[in-house]
């Protein structure tokens, strides 16, 4: 005989039937977490039968359209019932579609419905176009000239190549308590595909998947209190649009046939997730790394292993767990390169915390790969946590602020009406609606407020109001009671451009506090109350277009302080205006920080202060090219007892400045970063009339370091590593193992790349920002040999000395020719057709940046991911159909394809793979050549081809980064932090340390002996 539990997962209450055999709980429906539905004007009801057997696909759909009709889309109810579909359903940008009722409503997938039997197909579609056919760009807004869609996702039933998929402008879009049901005889079925940007969720579902694929295929932003059932996989899953984390809260996995998460770089982070009656929990793809990150997860009856790791030599591979229990899971963990195995301790055990990855043992230091693992036996299992978010009131409990007076029609003055219903009444619901304030509102200890779609149900404060001008001490718009259980969730906040004196929420509420699913108005994807999308920038992105709205001009969008603390979940806090999206100062009450996007600001994304016992999981930073040229990711002060998990440090690819450290930390110790990621690549798909594709770029810009600790003095080089503990033990020990000592040869730079070195072992370079071409030689020193404003980018020399230079200027970049005696006599090259020169040398980028990003790489027919490896391999053996030959005919640059981003004016957002490399490899056809894939952080070597093509690709060392040389000794160097040296067969010898981060290694010197290090700011050489 069973008997019914009953636990709270996610927010609903949640009745599991027990079984008398252990581990064969069989699935109850859940509670639906919205008994009714909530009396929003601007909502759509779907009009559909729901008796399982009509077919409501059109109905659906038609409401689905109708508000994405809407500006700015619109929120759509589904009644309970059981609706039959036999289409895919899209999920439009903008559009929140909700289950409503006393039961929850289902999605319905009958047995052998057509079209779900081979590939992969998609009950629900979250799509990157509107239902008129519009194509959108990253950042939402409509691209000009799109007609046609470039990579249409392949899962659409029936296939349609209209539909694009969601990308990292997709924001907004979700779908909260709909159960899926797939039939028997659907093998390819898989319920959702959402491949989402900020501000999208899944939320409140049961997947009773059968014999189908898998519950979700391609993931994105958040999922929260999901329950799988059946299925061959519960996840399938590659990286998602944005290339961010995907954080899974408070979920279940059981009875998966094959793993109950299949994937590799979604950066995983789950949160009290139980994963049982399967033989693998997390799956991730060979050939592939993963940054995965899991905090009370529990294994029960996984038979093979809990998690088996790919792709064990690289850095991208990041793995983590805290506090996992297991039982009757032997093997926690397992290599599938080495077969290695590490076991788990008897029945039942528990983890306190396993990492695998690269370690960083201290500042200064580069990192070494490491397996480690605190466990040990337990009599028995725990109960499950409590839920990582918080429950929100039954929907008979909101009061509707409508009927207490207030308009939410973006013109009367709401601040009074708002403030009697926050002081008469717990819990207040507010419909879509722009709601105008002009003082601060202040919430009760109690106060609940919620909203449905941050994007088209907005508080906000007028312009230049007189309580928030001048100097004075921050005054907020929205401000909780000190240690109260307040909740605010679902709204868009913005505090105008012109009011320095805001800070959008300060937030002193106890640790059972929840700020959920807000987002900070005022930069990119902030929508207007018509529906459009703001633009923060004037023509050349370099202030706004209103000279009163000052970047950095406002206190920071969220200040927690004064004891503050809770659960921040699903925030997108971009306000350029503000000075930080987060800012904790002065509490040491506990705060969990999921999945929070943190961008676009000035000086610093995220900056603690006086701050204890602060946990954050996925913290996503982005710097723009325009206001963020100086920022930093996180900023710490002053704090201890602080958990960074897979965080991700983005500068964009349009950046044109150097910058220091993602992070910087003063004062600071027991500082634990697990799983970091600091980068600056993306790429893009589109159609022009060059045909359509994907184009994957690579900044030069990133972080030169992804962590400064200013107080110790020392630095970490590593940009992807899965391990570091500051703590009071922590000293920044100066690098003493350089095989060869570095001299400085000049400083003073803005940021040089481009070299290139002639027959006589001249160096040539460039410093872009300042447009001037350097040559160095012992016996001439630095000297300028050109400043012409060309915008010259990467250099090559051919045997007569003519520098061959490539330009970012024009639709298709620019080459020219110089004499460096004559410099000004400008000599423009055009490309011909190649015709395979065979004593010519071949110059083409040293490093490629190549992901597949956009693509999906599984091939169910041969249940295979497409590698990085195998994509790079497949891309660079492409030969490029023309070429740029030099004057004399002895040196030809390939034409790689130029993509242009932006005003055609602006400088640095032109990108192809002879763009973006720091500079060029040169080889003769035939040649053997090393080349590093710097999506993979590995050198590869290959023979080269005519039109740059490069095949025969073997893996060569195991970094890969910003460039490498080969001396004449046959000796390989290797530009990635510091200069890794390895023998001619690939096994690392020894390093040279350099006093910054290297970028170019060329040797060059009248014997060819010298080996020249170009950073950002100064010019090196060493003699190894």
């Amino acid at each position: 005989m069973g008997n019914v539990a009953s636990t709270i997962r996610g927010g609903v209450v949640v009745a599991v039937l027990l079984l008398g055999t252990p581990g064969t709980a069989q699935p109850v429906r859940s509670s639906s977490a919205f008994e009714s539905a909530p009396n929003d004007p601007r909502a759509i009801t779907v009009k559909a039968t729901g008796d399982g057997q009509t077919d409501d696909s059109t109905a659906i759909q038609q409401a689905l359209d109708a508000a994405a009709a809407k500006p700015g889309g619109g929120i759509v109810f589904l009644p309970a019932g059981r609706h039959r579909i036999t289409r895919t359903l899209y999920i439009w940008p903008g559009v929140r579609l909700f289950g409503v009722g006393r039961t929850r409503p289902v999605l319905l997938l009958a047995p052998k419905t057509p079209g779900f039997q081979q590939g992969v197909g998609s009950m629900v579609f979250f799509a990157g176009n509107n239902p008129r056919g519009t194509t959108l760009d990253n950042w939402g807004n409509p691209i000009k000239g799109a007609p046609v869609v470039p990579v249409p996702p392949p899962t659409s039933v029936p296939f349609d190549a209209s539909i694009a998929d969601a990308n990292s402008g997709t924001f907004y879009s979700a779908l909260s308590n709909v159960d899926f049901e797939i039939g028997e005889g659907n093998p390819a079925a898989t319920g959702v595909r959402q491949h989402t940007a900020q501000h999208t969720y899944l939320a409140h579902i049961d997947f009773r998947l059968g014999s189908a694929l898998a519950g979700i295929y391609q993931v994105g932003n958040i999922g929260m209190n999901l329950r799988f059932f059946g299925g061959r996989y519960g996840i399938l899953a590659e990286k998602t649009s944005p290339a961010w984390q995907y954080t899974l809260l408070d979920a279940t996995f059981d009875g998966q046939r094959d793993a109950a998460i299949r994937e590799h770089e979604a950066r995983l982070t789950l949160v009290n997730t139980v994963i049982r009656n399967t033989p693998v929990g997390i799956d991730i793809d060979r050939g592939y790394g993963e940054s995965l990150w899991g905090s009370d997860v529990r294994f029960e009856n996984v038979s093979e292993a809990g998690v088996v790791i790919s792709n064990e030599n690289s850095v991208l591979t990041q793995i983590g767990f805290a506090n996992a229990l297991a039982t009757n899971t032997p093997v926690f963990a397992r290599f599938r390169d080495s077969g290695r195995t590490v076991e788990g301790r008897g029945q039942r055990y528990r983890v306190a915390e396993f990492t695998y990855g690269l370690t960083v043992a201290g500042l200064n230091q580069p990192g070494t790969y490491q397996t480690r693992i605190t466990a040990a036996a337990i009599a028995r299992l725990p109960k499950r946590r409590d839920p990582a978010i918080r429950a929100l009131p039954p929907v008979s409990a909101w009061v509707d602020v409508r009927t207490l007076g207030v308009k939410g029609d973006n013109s009367a003055d709401d601040t009074s009406a708002i403030q009697r219903a926050i002081d008469r009444h717990r819990v207040l619901y507010f419909p879509a609606g722009f709601y105008r304030v002009t003082n601060t509102l202040k919430l009760r200890p109690d106060s609940v407020l919620i909203g449905l779609h941050p994007g088209m149900t907005q508080i906000g404060l007028p312009d230049d109001l007189p309580d928030y001008r001048g100097v004075g001490s921050p005054k907020a718009m929205i401000e909780s009671a000190k240690g109260g259980d307040a909740i605010v969730s679902g709204f868009g906040l913005s505090t105008g451009g012109i009011n320095p004196r805001a800070t959008a929420m300060l937030w002193r509420a106890g640790e059972r506090s929840l700020v959920d699913d807000v987002k900070f108005q005022g930069g990119h994807g902030t929508t207007l109350a018509d529906g459009s999308r703001f633009e923060p920038y004037n023509a050349n992105h370099t202030a706004d277009a209103d000279v009163r709205k000052r970047w950095d001009g406002q206190f920071a969008s969220l200040w927690v302080t004064d004891g503050g603390g809770g659960t921040f979940n699903g925030l997108w806090t971009p306000n350029t205006y503000a000075n930080a999206g987060l800012y904790v100062s002065d509490t040491s009450t506990p705060g969990y920080v999921y999945e929070m996007s943190a961008e676009h600001h000035v000086r610093a994304e995220i900056v603690l202060d006086r701050v204890r016992n602060w946990q954050f999981f996925a913290p996503q930073t982005e710097e723009e090219a325009g206001e963020s040229r100086n920022a930093i990711a996180l900023e710490v002060r002053n704090a201890r007892n602080i958990l960074f998990a897979n965080f991700h440090g983005y500068r964009v690819t349009r950046s044109i400045q150097p910058a220091s450290a993602a992070v910087k930390l003063y004062g600071s110790t027991d500082i634990r970063f697990r799983n970091v990621h600091v980068n600056a690549e993306s790429g893009f798909a589109t159609c022009d009339a060059a045909g359509c594709g994907t184009y994957l770029r690579a900044s030069k810009f990133p972080y030169a370091n992804a962590i400064t600790d200013v107080t110790r003095g020392g630095d970490v080089r590593e940009r992807e590593f899965a391990v570091l503990d500051i703590t009071d033990a922590t000293t920044a020990t100066p690098a003493t193992s350089s095989i060869a000592p570095v001299s400085e040869l000049a400083d003073g730079f803005y940021s040089i790349g481009g070299g290139a070195v002639d027959a006589g072992g001249k160096l040539y370079f460039i410093d872009r920002h300042h447009q001037r071409i350097h040559r160095w030689s012992e016996s001439e020193r630095l000297s300028v040999i050109a400043d012409a404003p060309l915008d010259a980018v990467n250099l090559a020399v051919d045997a007569s000395g003519t520098l061959m230079v490539l330009s970012s200027d024009g639709p298709e970049g620019t080459v020219y020719a110089i004499d460096p005696d004559k410099p000004n006599a400008v000599r423009t090259i055009v490309p011909t057709a190649v015709t395979g020169r065979s004593q010519a040398r071949v110059a083409l980028p040293g490093s490629v940046w190549n992901n597949g990003e956009f693509r999906d790489q599984y091939d169910p027919t041969r249940d295979h991911f497409t590698t990085l490896a195998e994509m790079f391999a497949r891309d660079v053996a492409v030969p490029k159909p023309r070429e740029y030959v030099s004057p004399n005919g002895s040196l030809v640059l390939p034409a790689y394809r130029v993509w242009q981003q932006g005003p055609a004016n602006q400088l640095g957002w032109r990108f192809s793979d002879s763009l973006d490399t720091y500079g060029w490899v040169t080889g003769r056809v035939g040649d053997r050549i090393h080349i590093a894939n710097a999506s993979e952080n590995r050198t590869y070597t290959g023979l080269l081809g005519p039109g740059g093509a490069v095949r025969d690709l073997k893996p060569f060392a195991p970094r890969g980064g910003e460039s490498v040389a080969t001396g004449s000794d046959g000796r390989v160097y290797v530009a990635n932090g510091h200069v890794f040296v390895y023998d001619a067969a690939g096994r690392e010898i020894g390093r040279i340390d350099v006093p910054d981060r290297p970028l170019q290694l060329l040797f060059g010197g009248e014997d060819r002996r010298t080996l020249y290090i170009l950073t950002h700011h100064a010019l090196y050489a060493a003699r190894p």
